[in-house]
């Protein structure tokens, strides 16, 4: 392990950065010493162009020249550019805070974080799943991080975030819930220790994290497969207890992650419940299991503040997982953990997101309310497309396969009423129905041309799939397995199995839904899972249900 953290911490002492690049939102700046007004304009537009790159966030490199050499700059210089760079950033209405400075001999170079919150959005969102084995402390550590106080060692900290009495009995988590964490514009942490309700930290902060706390106990497996396919998490968070290490639920959780393309860091809690034999023993765990195949990661631990930018700047580019070691009686590194979530991107690039945006809208449903005199709320994400209040939408499929006509009657971000939804935001929406039905989780609000175009109502689909872990099951014709799509879970049996035989290889298998059919879309990735057995793969190919497909007549 010492050797791995090496590696990355090796570039603090390295004189050279990679080159720059003109994609992307990291910007070198060799100096900015009394620039002219037209140099001026010319470097705003920069700085514009850049926090566009990173949908509102850009990383500046001051004392750093174009081919990535570190050059440095005097205190004096550095002082002076750094107040230049704040000049462009009020021009933009942008916030800056430097994460850090080195020395290179008797000069610096500053690593600057510009962020402007999108003039479409209140806030940058970013989600967070968490995973890992029961008592590992995942609640716990949530309630420090949301709450501001500290645990006491017996899972007081947790109890806020329960949502059912035998959670708060059991201390086990059964069902999703969710926190949210905000940032200000100087990186501050906004929490409940500094407001009453969501509201007010939502509209203090100018980024948030919204955490997916999931189940751990295996028992849950169901509940916890489900949050992370239905609520699409950017990043996940594998939450290790130091004390017990990796056991239970780990190995599923981290596979499921994996399996899903989610980018993962490690917290491992209980930094001062155990010695340090066996602290060093669970980060020797950790190391085996995030650089086994399938896995392919390189871990490290995060120690210093070159580490932490290191993480962020590494995160999603590369198949890192950094590992913060944090006690959530003591508070211990947890400023580095809240600075890492601070300085975490959005997933997505600007141009996919401007392509997803240009699309029509389709919106995943994961929640079912209804509410006197308002009527039916439904809650989930906008996979893509803009939605606006007023709206004309269809919503199905019902089990003859057909959909109903609704007009968007309201839509809240963070219980925060808006009157858009962007591509990759989730929503809940008040829906007004022509014709009432029973809205159901798995159904989906479409734009109705979507409809037999991109999205089609089906029983049965052909998926090319790879096992995760298997004990003694084959997936062969016949098995029922539980297939999980998006926010879609349900039972199905397997129709047909090429390459039976050929159990280390990815096989196209037919499945076919037991109850009604669902509206799915070629490219959706999927998880399956049978007892013990559990894969994931990519839907290639849509048999349209037999019934009708068209809307409902009003």
């Amino acid at each position: 392990m010492d050797g791995l953290s090496g590696f990355f911490s090796s570039e603090d002492d390295s004189s050279c950065l990679p080159p720059e690049v003109e994609e992307g939102n990291v910007e070198y700046k060799l100096k900015l010493l009394n620039p002219t007004s037209s140099r001026l304009e010319h470097l705003v537009t920069q700085m514009k162009w850049r926090l566009k790159e990173g949908q509102g966030e850009a990383i500046y490199q001051i004392g750093v020249a174009d081919c990535g050499v570190l050059t440095g700059l005097s205190v004096q210089d550095m002082d002076s550019s750094l107040c230049t760079l704040k000049k462009m950033a009020d021009r933009l209405g942008a916030s800056m805070t430097v994460l850090r400075q080195r020395g290179v001999g008797d000069k610096l170079v500053s690593e600057v974080l510009v962020r402007k919150v999108p003039d479409d959005s209140q806030f940058l969102d970013v989600r967070v799943a968490v995973v890992g084995p029961a008592d590992a402390g995942k609640s716990t550590l949530l309630g420090v991080l949301t709450r501001g106080e500290l645990d006491n060692g017996r899972g007081k900290a947790r109890l806020n975030l329960f949502r059912h009495l035998h959670e708060i009995q059991s201390g086990r988590t059964s069902s999703i819930s969710k926190e949210i964490l905000g940032f200000n514009a100087d990186g501050q942490v906004n929490n409940y220790s500094q407001f009453t309700n969501a509201e007010e930290i939502c509209e203090a902060s100018s980024k948030l994290i919204t955490f997916i706390d999931l189940a751990g106990h295996h028992k849950y497996l169901k509940t916890t497969v489900f949050g992370l396919t239905a609520h699409h998490p950017d990043y996940a968070m594998l939450v290790v207890g130091a004390n017990s290490g990796v056991v239970g639920t780990t190995n599923e959780h981290l596979e499921l992650t994996v399996a899903l393309k989610v980018p993962t860091f490690v917290v491992v809690t209980k930094a001062d419940h155990c010695s340090e034999a066996q602290m060093h023993h669970t980060i020797q765990q950790l190391e085996h299991l995030l650089t086994s195949p399938g896995c392919c990661k390189v871990p490290f631990v995060v120690k210093t503040d070159g580490d932490l930018c290191t993480a962020a700047q590494r995160f999603t580019d590369e198949s890192t997982a950094p590992i913060f070691l944090v006690s959530n009686v003591t508070r211990h590194n947890f400023g580095f953990l809240e600075k890492f979530l601070n300085m975490l991107p959005p997933l997505r690039s600007r141009h996919k997101q401007e392509e997803l945006e240009q699309q029509h809208p389709a919106f995943h449903i994961d929640e079912v309310f209804t509410i006197p005199d308002t009527g039916t709320v439904v809650g989930g994400i906008l996979t893509s497309g803009v939605l606006r209040e007023g709206d004309h939408m269809v919503v199905g499929p019902k089990d003859d396969g057909s959909f109903c006509n609704i007009t968007v009657h309201s839509l809240r971000r963070n219980r925060i009423p808006c009157r858009m939804v962007y591509a990759g935001q989730v929503a809940s929406i008040g829906l007004s129905q022509e014709r009432s039905f029973p809205v159901r989780k798995g159904t989906m609000v479409l734009f109705p041309s979507l409809i037999n175009k991109e999205y089609f109502c089906c029983l049965d689909f052909d998926a090319k799939v790879w096992m995760l872990h298997s004990n003694t099951t084959i997936l062969r014709k016949g098995l029922q397995v539980t297939i999980c799509v998006a926010s879609t879970m349900q039972n199905a049996i397997v129709v047909n199995v090429k390459d039976e035989e050929q159990l280390e290889r990815s096989r196209t298998v037919t499945f076919h839904f037991m109850k009604h059919p669902e509206c799915l879309r070629v490219g959706l990735r999927m998880l399956y899972r049978e007892a013990k057995a559990k894969g994931f793969g990519e839907i290639t190919k849509l048999l349209p249900h037999s019934s009708t497909l068209s809307t409902e007549a009003t």
